[in-house]
């Protein structure tokens, strides 16, 4: 596997990661407004959250670890 491959692989892994948590978030925002009882809309609100947590912690955790050495 050469450089460009793996560079654009780890880029793609990370926009996966990306639309992963958007995924996540988008399904609680259905269940928050759909949901019939707060404690369905807590589980909602509790599921967007760690979405967006996931979308700014899981692709720089994932950068940091592929950084080149100095």
């Amino acid at each position: 596997m050469t450089d460009d491959e793996k560079a654009r692989t780890r880029w793609f892994t990370m926009v996966a990661a990306r639309l992963a948590g958007v995924a996540g978030a988008l399904l609680g925002l259905v269940l928050i407004a759909r949901a019939p009882d707060w404690p369905t809309k807590i589980l909602g609100t509790a599921i967007v959250l760690a979405a967006m947590v996931m979308i700014a912690v899981v692709p720089r955790s994932l950068a940091h670890r592929w950084r080149t050495p100095r």
